[in-house]
Protein backbone atom coordinates (compact mmCIF):
# COMPACT_ATOMS: atom_id res chain seq x y z
CA UNK A 1 0.00 0.00 0.00
CA UNK A 2 1.68 3.32 -0.90
CA UNK A 3 1.97 5.50 2.11
CA UNK A 4 -0.62 8.47 1.10
CA UNK A 5 -3.08 5.43 1.51
CA UNK A 6 -2.01 3.93 4.34
CA UNK A 7 -2.16 7.18 5.70
CA UNK A 8 -6.07 7.82 4.46
CA UNK A 9 -7.28 4.72 5.90
CA UNK A 10 -4.94 4.76 9.44
CA UNK A 11 -6.66 8.09 9.52
CA UNK A 12 -10.08 7.12 8.58
CA UNK A 13 -9.59 3.96 11.35
CA UNK A 14 -8.38 6.50 14.38
CA UNK A 15 -11.51 8.78 13.05
CA UNK A 16 -14.31 6.09 13.27
CA UNK A 17 -12.67 3.99 16.44
CA UNK A 18 -14.44 7.46 18.56
CA UNK A 19 -18.05 7.00 18.45
CA UNK A 20 -19.07 10.59 20.24
CA UNK A 21 -20.66 13.31 18.72
CA UNK A 22 -18.23 16.09 20.12
CA UNK A 23 -16.47 18.11 17.48
CA UNK A 24 -12.74 17.17 17.26
CA UNK A 25 -9.77 17.61 15.41
CA UNK A 26 -7.09 16.05 14.00
CA UNK A 27 -3.29 17.06 14.85
CA UNK A 28 -2.01 19.44 12.47
CA UNK A 29 -0.06 18.67 9.25
CA UNK A 30 3.36 19.36 10.65
CA UNK A 31 2.65 16.41 13.47
CA UNK A 32 1.06 13.92 11.16
CA UNK A 33 4.02 13.93 9.48
CA UNK A 34 6.38 13.17 12.19
CA UNK A 35 4.13 10.45 13.43
CA UNK A 36 3.25 8.71 9.87
CA UNK A 37 6.89 9.18 9.12
CA UNK A 38 6.21 10.94 6.10
CA UNK A 39 6.85 14.45 4.02
CA UNK A 40 4.32 17.43 4.72
CA UNK A 41 3.28 16.37 1.26
CA UNK A 42 1.91 13.14 1.54
CA UNK A 43 -0.05 14.65 4.76
CA UNK A 44 -1.37 16.99 2.80
CA UNK A 45 -2.56 14.94 -0.34
CA UNK A 46 -3.96 12.50 2.03
CA UNK A 47 -5.88 15.00 4.05
CA UNK A 48 -7.18 16.74 0.63
CA UNK A 49 -8.42 13.19 -0.20
CA UNK A 50 -10.37 13.18 3.41
CA UNK A 51 -11.69 17.01 2.48
CA UNK A 52 -12.97 15.56 -1.11
CA UNK A 53 -15.15 12.95 0.60
CA UNK A 54 -16.28 15.08 3.60
CA UNK A 55 -14.66 13.27 6.55
CA UNK A 56 -12.64 16.62 7.43
CA UNK A 57 -12.93 20.00 7.19
CA UNK A 58 -9.57 22.40 7.14
CA UNK A 59 -10.54 26.07 8.57
CA UNK A 60 -7.92 28.76 7.95
CA UNK A 61 -5.94 29.69 11.55
CA UNK A 62 -8.06 27.02 13.53
CA UNK A 63 -6.99 23.29 12.11
CA UNK A 64 -8.11 20.55 10.72
CA UNK A 65 -11.63 19.21 12.01
CA UNK A 66 -13.23 16.20 11.87
CA UNK A 67 -17.13 16.01 10.53
CA UNK A 68 -19.09 14.61 12.84
CA UNK A 69 -22.08 13.65 10.78
CA UNK A 70 -19.70 11.62 8.64
CA UNK A 71 -20.30 8.57 10.92
CA UNK A 72 -24.21 8.55 9.87
CA UNK A 73 -23.50 6.78 6.43
CA UNK A 74 -21.62 3.37 6.48
CA UNK A 75 -20.34 4.32 3.19
CA UNK A 76 -17.73 6.32 3.54
CA UNK A 77 -16.36 6.66 -0.09
CA UNK A 78 -16.04 4.75 -2.66
CA UNK A 79 -14.50 5.79 -6.07
CA UNK A 80 -17.09 7.94 -6.83
CA UNK A 81 -18.22 9.81 -4.05
CA UNK A 82 -14.88 10.87 -3.85
CA UNK A 83 -15.17 12.84 -6.81
CA UNK A 84 -16.96 16.31 -7.22
CA UNK A 85 -19.01 16.52 -10.29
CA UNK A 86 -16.70 18.98 -11.91
CA UNK A 87 -14.12 16.18 -12.45
CA UNK A 88 -17.18 13.59 -13.59
CA UNK A 89 -18.86 14.22 -16.76
CA UNK A 90 -21.34 11.07 -18.38
CA UNK A 91 -21.61 10.61 -22.12
CA UNK A 92 -24.82 9.11 -22.87
CA UNK A 93 -24.92 5.93 -25.85
CA UNK A 94 -28.45 4.98 -25.95
CA UNK A 95 -31.69 5.89 -24.71
CA UNK A 96 -35.26 3.95 -26.30
CA UNK A 97 -38.34 2.82 -24.63
CA UNK A 98 -39.36 -0.45 -24.54
CA UNK A 99 -41.79 -2.84 -22.76
CA UNK A 100 -40.95 -4.32 -19.43
CA UNK A 101 -39.84 -8.00 -18.97
CA UNK A 102 -41.50 -9.98 -16.30
CA UNK A 103 -39.04 -9.27 -14.19
CA UNK A 104 -38.78 -5.27 -14.97
CA UNK A 105 -42.32 -5.54 -13.87
CA UNK A 106 -41.91 -7.21 -11.24
CA UNK A 107 -39.49 -4.15 -9.47
CA UNK A 108 -40.99 -1.64 -10.72
CA UNK A 109 -44.94 -2.42 -10.02
CA UNK A 110 -46.03 -2.40 -13.94
CA UNK A 111 -48.70 -3.66 -15.95
CA UNK A 112 -46.89 -5.44 -19.42
CA UNK A 113 -47.72 -2.74 -21.55
CA UNK A 114 -46.66 0.36 -19.27
CA UNK A 115 -43.15 1.85 -21.12
CA UNK A 116 -39.87 1.80 -19.55
CA UNK A 117 -36.97 4.12 -20.61
CA UNK A 118 -33.46 2.03 -21.18
CA UNK A 119 -30.56 3.98 -21.41
CA UNK A 120 -26.82 3.39 -21.42
CA UNK A 121 -24.38 6.22 -20.78
CA UNK A 122 -20.31 6.58 -20.33
CA UNK A 123 -18.90 7.87 -17.25
CA UNK A 124 -15.20 9.83 -17.32
CA UNK A 125 -13.40 10.68 -14.02
CA UNK A 126 -10.83 12.74 -14.80
CA UNK A 127 -11.41 12.64 -18.50
CA UNK A 128 -10.78 8.97 -18.21
CA UNK A 129 -13.53 6.15 -19.40
CA UNK A 130 -14.11 4.32 -16.25
CA UNK A 131 -18.00 3.27 -16.01
CA UNK A 132 -20.76 1.68 -18.09
CA UNK A 133 -24.01 1.95 -16.66
CA UNK A 134 -26.95 0.27 -18.34
CA UNK A 135 -30.23 1.90 -16.25
CA UNK A 136 -34.45 1.42 -16.59
CA UNK A 137 -36.63 4.27 -15.51
CA UNK A 138 -40.62 3.92 -15.62
CA UNK A 139 -42.34 6.30 -18.66
CA UNK A 140 -44.93 7.07 -16.42
CA UNK A 141 -42.83 8.69 -13.65
CA UNK A 142 -40.62 10.31 -15.72
CA UNK A 143 -42.01 10.85 -19.36
CA UNK A 144 -39.41 13.96 -20.66
CA UNK A 145 -36.26 11.70 -19.84
CA UNK A 146 -33.55 13.09 -22.33
CA UNK A 147 -30.35 13.43 -23.16
CA UNK A 148 -29.24 16.55 -21.09
CA UNK A 149 -30.69 14.72 -17.95
CA UNK A 150 -28.81 11.32 -18.28
CA UNK A 151 -25.72 13.73 -19.08
CA UNK A 152 -26.18 14.76 -15.17
CA UNK A 153 -27.02 13.78 -12.31
CA UNK A 154 -29.96 11.40 -12.35
CA UNK A 155 -30.89 11.87 -9.03
CA UNK A 156 -30.75 15.39 -8.87
CA UNK A 157 -33.50 15.24 -11.86
CA UNK A 158 -35.67 12.27 -9.74
CA UNK A 159 -35.36 15.32 -6.76
CA UNK A 160 -36.49 17.46 -9.31
CA UNK A 161 -39.85 16.00 -9.88
CA UNK A 162 -40.92 16.32 -6.65
CA UNK A 163 -39.96 12.66 -5.20
CA UNK A 164 -38.35 12.17 -2.37
CA UNK A 165 -35.15 9.24 -2.04
CA UNK A 166 -35.29 6.42 0.55
CA UNK A 167 -31.96 4.65 0.05
CA UNK A 168 -30.31 2.50 -2.62
CA UNK A 169 -29.71 -1.58 -2.75
CA UNK A 170 -26.51 -2.58 -4.16
CA UNK A 171 -24.82 -6.05 -4.78
CA UNK A 172 -21.14 -6.19 -5.98
CA UNK A 173 -19.96 -8.87 -7.98
CA UNK A 174 -16.09 -9.28 -9.62
CA UNK A 175 -16.37 -9.82 -13.32
CA UNK A 176 -14.10 -9.76 -16.49
CA UNK A 177 -14.86 -6.84 -19.44
CA UNK A 178 -16.24 -8.74 -22.18
CA UNK A 179 -15.18 -7.66 -25.91
CA UNK A 180 -18.01 -5.07 -26.02
CA UNK A 181 -17.16 -3.79 -23.05
CA UNK A 182 -13.58 -2.90 -23.87
CA UNK A 183 -14.59 -1.39 -26.72
CA UNK A 184 -16.52 1.12 -24.87
CA UNK A 185 -14.22 1.21 -22.44
CA UNK A 186 -11.38 1.63 -24.67
CA UNK A 187 -9.26 -1.39 -22.13
CA UNK A 188 -8.44 -4.45 -22.80
CA UNK A 189 -10.94 -7.91 -23.27
CA UNK A 190 -10.93 -9.54 -19.72
CA UNK A 191 -9.81 -6.81 -17.75
CA UNK A 192 -10.68 -7.17 -14.21
CA UNK A 193 -14.07 -4.81 -13.35
CA UNK A 194 -16.68 -4.56 -10.58
CA UNK A 195 -20.14 -5.31 -11.34
CA UNK A 196 -22.54 -2.85 -9.33
CA UNK A 197 -26.18 -3.38 -9.22
CA UNK A 198 -28.27 -0.61 -8.02
CA UNK A 199 -31.72 -0.37 -7.19
CA UNK A 200 -33.08 3.65 -6.27
CA UNK A 201 -35.73 3.33 -4.00
CA UNK A 202 -38.49 6.54 -3.43
CA UNK A 203 -39.80 6.95 0.26
CA UNK A 204 -42.70 5.15 0.21
CA UNK A 205 -41.13 1.90 -1.24
CA UNK A 206 -41.63 2.44 -4.83
CA UNK A 207 -38.46 1.65 -7.13
CA UNK A 208 -37.69 4.16 -9.57
CA UNK A 209 -34.35 3.53 -11.19
CA UNK A 210 -32.47 0.19 -11.47
CA UNK A 211 -28.88 0.29 -12.69
CA UNK A 212 -25.99 -2.03 -13.75
CA UNK A 213 -22.97 -0.63 -13.50
CA UNK A 214 -19.71 -2.24 -14.41
CA UNK A 215 -16.32 -0.07 -13.12
CA UNK A 216 -12.60 -0.67 -13.75
CA UNK A 217 -11.44 1.53 -11.55
CA UNK A 218 -13.93 0.49 -8.15
CA UNK A 219 -12.57 0.80 -4.49
CA UNK A 220 -15.11 1.68 -1.27
CA UNK A 221 -14.87 1.62 2.42
CA UNK A 222 -17.48 1.28 4.34
CA UNK A 223 -17.95 1.18 8.36
CA UNK A 224 -19.64 -1.52 9.21
CA UNK A 225 -21.11 -2.21 12.90
CA UNK A 226 -20.52 -5.66 14.05
CA UNK A 227 -23.60 -8.02 14.27
CA UNK A 228 -23.63 -10.49 17.25
CA UNK A 229 -27.11 -11.80 15.96
CA UNK A 230 -25.68 -12.53 12.66
CA UNK A 231 -22.78 -14.50 14.08
CA UNK A 232 -24.96 -16.34 15.83
CA UNK A 233 -27.37 -17.18 13.29
CA UNK A 234 -24.06 -17.89 11.00
CA UNK A 235 -23.06 -20.22 13.31
CA UNK A 236 -26.38 -21.92 14.23
CA UNK A 237 -26.01 -21.12 18.00
CA UNK A 238 -29.10 -18.27 17.59
CA UNK A 239 -31.55 -18.85 20.29
CA UNK A 240 -28.74 -20.98 22.54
Amino acid sequence: MKKKEFVIQDLLSKIYQNSDNQRRKLPPERQLALEYDVSRFTIRKALEKLVSIGVVEIIQGSGIWINSQARNNPLVYNSITEKRFDQMAFRMVNLHKKLPGLEEQQVFGLGADEYIWQFCRLRYVDDQKVQIETSQMPVKDFPDLNQKVIEKSIQQYVLSKGFRISHLLTSYQAVAISKEQAVLLECKKGSPAMRIINRGILEGGRVFEISDIVDINYSCTYVTPYNHDNLAYRQGTQGV
